[in-house]
This record gives structure tokens, C-alpha cells and sequence, in this order.
């Protein structure tokens, strides 16, 4: 009764949107991908209506009613709308306002998923010597508004395209947790995976031509599948990381991570009221068991409060529609207010001169997903996930004997950095979350600021779980103490 109590009283916040939807009529700066649209790619009216009075209303005939351009279905927009009983409700949870489509930071953002898009197939670990990657970061630098880490003041090496959070910037790219071999029961896992062919190595990039971009906008399918690697590999570049978030189970990486904290005995949260039993130990509660079902469960509630941002809220167009609009101002087709900031990126005119055309290049081919950009599905769920595992262990557990993958991804060697001793436990679930989350804007799919409110949004989803939770145990429970996100500490 008190766990609901708490519950009933959580307030309605504020759902504030960036005002595209209101200031452009024809709707360019909002998602509308799956529905029908003319040949310039911009979305049939009366269908854009019918999605808003869906919305609007919620009820489920009115989701019935909306066209669909071909034959690829929208995904669950009435996922944001259902209840659940453990945790915040979705609809009591929110992300900021969205980036505006004609702002600096949508802009830098943007010159942000070019040059992800550009340096897919570079080794993380030759980022510093990569003349590609050093153009990048001179381009990032020289934007008006851009948000991604810096140190004092300015994109480097060591912080190109990584995350915010403490950890993300320690030791290598990828998180340790990628690359244990994991006992599965009685299997044995070893963290090689299928990855994609590289550019100019039998391996493409897609929709960066008008028919192709135009097809996806209307979700005409089929689009045919990528051109898989023959070799399973380590993660070391952008592009397999877009193939992990391509097909991932959206809560593995932070199970995975689980199983291997669980059989090398990481230290549990000095929370953990087992610690201190001389006769008894954790299991259905405060065991492993509980750990493991509740990384898992918990990607669902993270699942529902996105989708109510996503379709309820925001309905923030993805980045393969705003790069339509580039290129058709670039070409001067037509002219969208899109900042000057990408129009004048040496992002762009790199992508030109290989392709002939400004669209984004994207890792898939069939593009983004048919639901809208901010909040990012897989980013809730990995701010979710890895904060439950925050939860149950010893944030400052020092990860021993790191590695790194060899730039071909065949094998994994030393990590000696200066720094290989501080990677710990919290640092890298914060980058395992990272590397999934910015994984999918290296396929092209999200902004950097879907990766930053989503994290923060799912972490909140996990909090209130687990605050639930607490009330609900018979042991002696004080709380788990752990760094969220921003820094801070929390006693939940």
C-alpha cells in the first residue's frame, strides 16, 4: 500500500516539444517516415492529420486509420499509452524538448552523424592517427552549437563520438564488458559477432540516392538485407557496432555484463543486506536470479515511457529525413531552414564527393525504424539496464586485465593506456550503455541528443523500480547507493 500510495502521488510534468509541428505546416520538421509523401519526400496532409488525431485521441480505431505509404507498418505507437504496475507510469516521465530543426545544435548534431557515417569503417583505436577522424574533429570544433565531451573546450581523439558520463572517456573506446567469453549455463558465448562488410570491401552504404531515400520514406518494402562479414569479430569499429544494435536483444549487453560480473565475483552493492547474514544469502531477492530477471524486466517499462515520448510527445524527425533535407537544399531543389552550420560542413562535401548526393548514408537498408527519433528505444533501455546493474554491484570494482580489439576485430590484445587502471565497474556500464546507444547514430538512426535524454530517462524508469521495490522486501533493506548519470550520487 505504500509502494502504490507513493505511487498515485507522482505529478503529470510538463511535456514540452520544440513547436516544429505547429511552425511548419507541412510538417518537415517532424518524423513522418511510413506514411505517404510526394516526390520531394515531404508527408501527404491528410495522412499527417489522421497520425495527429490518433495521438491525439488514443483510441484505437483512429490508429487503424492511418495510411500507411507501402507496406511497412508502424511500430506499436500504443506501446507509450499502456499502464504498468511497478514503477512510473510512462506518461509521468520527461525528456526536454528536442533540438529545433532550423537550430545550431540540430545542425552540429547532424555534421555529427556525417562524420559517423563517413568514419564507420575506421578502427576506434586508429582515431588518433586517422586523417578522416582528425578532419572530423576539425569540423566539430569549428560548429556554432555542439554538445558532444570535450576537453578544455574543444573535440579530441580521445573524445570523439564518445558519451558524457564518467567512465565513457577512460580507456578504450569499447567497454570491457564486450569482450569476456561468457559461460551461458552450460554454454560457452564468445563475443564475436556478425558484422558487416565495409565500404569499398564488398560492403555498401544505403539510401544515398533520391529513389532509394524516397522508398523508405514511404515505407516501401522490401529493402534487402546487408552484406554480411564471413568473419565473426570483435567490436573495433562503427559499422559492427551498427550491426549489434541492428538485431540486438535490446537488454543483452547489460546481461551479458551481468553474467560475467556474477562468475568472477565482482563485489555486490555494500547495500546488499546478504552481506551481512551469516547464515543466509541473496537469491529470488538480492541474488542472482533477481538480478538477472530484473535487467530484463525492467526494458520493458523503459520500452513504454520512450514510445510515450516518441509517438505521444515529440514525433522528432529522424536523421536520414532531416539529411533529405539537406540534400534537396544543397542541390536546390528546394529550401529548408536547416542551419547553415551543416550546409557548410566539410561533412557534407565529403559525403558528396563520394556518393553525389548530400543524403545521410545510413548502415541499413531499410534506413531508421518506423517510429519516431527522440526518445531513443535502445538508449531508455540502456540507461534502464545499466543502472540496475550499478545497483546490485560495487560501482568502484576496478575491471581487471582490460583489453582491446585488434583493428581487424580477429583478436583481442592488452589494453596498456595509462589509464587501465581506472576502469571500473560503473565507468564502464555507463560506456557499454554509450557504445549501444551512440551504436545506433553510427548507423545513422538517432542524434546525439536521443542518446543523452534517453539515458537519463531510462535511469529514472529503473530508479522508480527499484524504489518500489525496496518497500515491498522483508529484509532489513537499506538501500543501494550508487553514481547516477550526472554524477551525483542516490540511495535508492
Amino acid at each position: 500500500m505504500k509502494a502504490a500510495s507513493k505511487e498515485k502521488s507522482v505529478p503529470i510534468p510538463a511535456h514540452p516539444t520544440n513547436g516544429d509541428e505547429t511552425l511548419y505546416p507541412n510538417r518537415i520538421g517532424n518524423f513522418s517516415k511510413g506514411l505517404p509523401h510526394d516526390s520531394f519526400g515531404e508527408v501527404d496532409a491528410t495522412a499527417y492529420g489522421k497520425f495527429l488525431k490518433a495521438v491525439t485521441t488514443g483510441e484505437p480505431a483512429d490508429f487503424e486509420a492511418i495510411p500507411i505509404g507501402g507496406n511497412v507498418r508502424l511500430i506499436d505507437p500504443q506501446a507509450g499509452l499502456a499502464f504498468d504496475m511497478e514503477g512510473t507510469d510512462s506518461h509521468q516521465m520527461a525528456i526536454p524538448a528536442a533540438p529545433a530543426l532550423a537550430s545550431a545544435q540540430r545542425a552540429g548534431e547532424a555534421v555529427e552523424n556525417y562524420w559517423l557515417a563517413l568514419l564507420r569503417d575506421v578502427p576506434f583505436a586508429q582515431y588518433e592517427t586517422s586523417p578522416l577522424a582528425a578532419a572530423a574533429i576539425a569540423d566539430l570544433n569549428a560548429l556554432t552549437d555542439f554538445r558532444g565531451p570535450k576537453v578544455s573546450g574543444a573535440v579530441t581523439a580521445g573524445t570523439l563520438f564518445r558519451g558524457f558520463c564518467a567512465g565513457d572517456l577512460i580507456g578504450p573506446y569499447v567497454s570491457q564488458f564486450f569482450f569476456p567469453t561468457l559461460q551461458y549455463g552450460a554454454a560457452e558465448v564468445v563475443q564475436k559477432y556478425q558484422t558487416y562488410l565495409p565500404v569499398g570491401g564488398g560492403g555498401t552504404d544505403y539510401l544515398i540516392d533520391m529513389p532509394h531515400w524516397l522508398k523508405a520514406q514511404n515505407g516501401q518494402g522490401p529493402f534487402g538485407g546487408n552484406i554480411i562479414d564471413s568473419n565473426r569479430r570483435y567490436l573495433r569499429n562503427g559499422r559492427d557496432l551498427s550491426a549489434y544494435v541492428h538485431i540486438d536483444v535490446l537488454f543483452e549487453a547489460y546481461f551479458n555484463a551481468c553474467i560475467y560480473l556474477i562468475d568472477v565475483g565482482a563485489p555486490l552493492n555494500p547495500g546488499n543486506p546478504y552481506l551481512a547474514s551469516t547464515n543466509q544469502t541473496g537469491f529470488g531477492t538480492f541474488g542472482a536470479p533477481h538480478l538477472k530477471t530484473i535487467v530484463a524486466e525492467v526494458a520493458t517499462r523503459a520500452l513504454k515511457a520512450v514510445w510515450y515520448q516518441k509517438w505521444m510527445v515529440h514525433r522528432a524527425l529522424r536523421p536520414e529525413e532531416y539529411g533529405g533535407l539537406v540534400h534537396m537544399t544543397l542541390v536546390g531543389t528546394k529550401s529548408y531552414p536547416v542551419h547553415s552550420d551543416i550546409l557548410n560542413s566539410n561533412a557534407v562535401q565529403e559525403v558528396f564527393s563520394r556518393n553525389g548526393t548530400y543524403f545521410l548514408p545510413m548502415a541499413f537498408p531499410e534506413g531508421c525504424p518506423q517510429h519516431p527519433s527522440y526518445g531513443a528505444g535502445h538508449a531508455t533501455v540502456a540507461g534502464a539496464c545499466s543502472t540496475i546493474v550499478k545497483a546490485f554491484f560495487d560501482e568502484n570494482w576496478v575491471v581487471p586485465n582490460p583489453v582491446v580489439a585488434s583493428d581487424d576485430g580477429l583478436s583481442l590484445v592488452p589494453y596498456t593506456g595509462s589509464d587501465a587502471n581506472q576502469m571500473t565497474l560503473g565507468g564502464e556500464m555507463n560506456k557499454i550503455a554509450a557504445n549501444v546507444a551512440i551504436g545506433r547514430n553510427h548507423a545513422g538512426v538517432h542524434w546525439r541528443s536521443d542518446y543523452a535524454e534517453s539515458l537519463l530517462l531510462g535511469e529514472a524508469v529503473a530508479i522508480s523500480v527499484l524504489r518500489d521495490g525496496r518497500k515491498c522486501y522483508n529484509e532489513t533493506f537499506n538501500g543501494f547507493t550508487f553514481t547516477k548519470f550526472d554524477g551525483t550520487q542516490i540511495a535508492v
